[in-house]
């Protein structure tokens, strides 16, 4: 028996019974090697994968060594938020279009997992985003997110004014879309597209995006992971904040949004020989000839 990792959950991309066939073979393949096999309950339901022991998110938090997420980035970030106060090390099968997060092939599944479960792995912590919406004096919601928390307009077209502090100290005030306050997980999601860097995932940053600021003059601005971010909402007929782009709080005026590194962390584990700027130049198809 493998006694690095004795348990391992398989979760799947809900609602994708494709997800059935490969989540099968890997889970004979674990059986195999004498691992115990927990299915997470609604991946179960949805691929109708019957024959191992079926488990909710939070009993895999206390009971697996290791979960495997087949599916997109999307599942990879759900899970991640469900699971980091557990401890439990994530692992990434590709069974999406990009992949930044769940970076094992969907071809090399079985031959990834035989390495990790000999302990040939490269293993990565990244920190997340704790936020918390402060009204008239009172918390009202705390949520946390892996990727980015972002505060934007809901349907209508108007711009929504804010302020930004950083450990107290004024930054800006900014009328926009919206502004982004991502990871350098998140650095290649969202902040990207609207203009951010992009973050080695080991920096210990935060980094502020603008979006379609109405001051052309309004730039992503990085700061340290320890600094505590608020932001105060001015003005807004509809705004919200979102938390990985999967969860939104709906946002009034004269709210506080306080961000903050999360205490706890995720745990990634990696293919051997895996490269941060490999995965780059591929997904972003960087020196590819036109």
């Amino acid at each position: 028996m493998s006694q690095l990792f004795k348990t391992v959950a398989l979760i799947g991309k809900y609602n994708s019974p494709e997800i059935g066939d490969p989540l099968l073979r890997l889970a004979r393949f674990l059986e195999e090697r004498e691992c115990g096999v927990l299915v997470e309950r609604q991946t179960a339901e949805s691929t109708g994968v019957s024959a191992f022991p079926v488990a909710s998110l939070e009993e895999i938090g206390e009971r697996a060594d290791l979960a495997v997420v087949l599916g997109g980035d999307g599942t990879m970030l759900n899970i991640a938020r469900s699971l980091h106060a557990y401890d439990v090390p994530l692992v990434g099968v590709n069974q999406g279009r990009l992949g930044f997060l769940t970076d094992v092939s969907a071809e090399a599944m079985l031959e990834t997992m035989a390495e990790i479960l000999a302990g040939d792995y490269l293993s990565e912590a990244r920190f997340l985003l704790a936020v918390t919406i402060r009204r008239h004096g009172e918390n009202v919601h705390e949520a946390c997110a892996f990727n980015d928390a972002v505060v934007s307009k809901g349907a209508t077209a108007r711009l929504i004014e804010l302020e930004v502090f950083v450990d107290g100290q004024f930054v800006y005030s900014q009328r926009s879309d919206g502004l982004i306050v991502s990871t350098p997980t998140g650095s290649t999601a969202y902040a990207l597209s609207s203009g951010g860097p992009i973050l080695h995932p080991t920096l210990e940053a935060v980094v502020l995006v603008p979006i379609c600021p109405h001051t052309l003059s309004d730039r992503p601005i990085a700061v340290n992971s320890e600094s505590t971010i608020e932001i105060l909402l001015l003005r807004a007929d509809d705004a919200r904040v979102h938390f990985d782009g999967q969860r939104h709080f709906d946002l009034q005026e004269n709210d506080w949004i306080i961000v903050r590194r999360s205490s706890q962390m995720v745990r990634l584990l990696h293919p051997l020989g895996h490269s941060y700027y490999s995965m780059l130049r591929q997904k972003l198809h960087w020196g590819e000839k036109l």
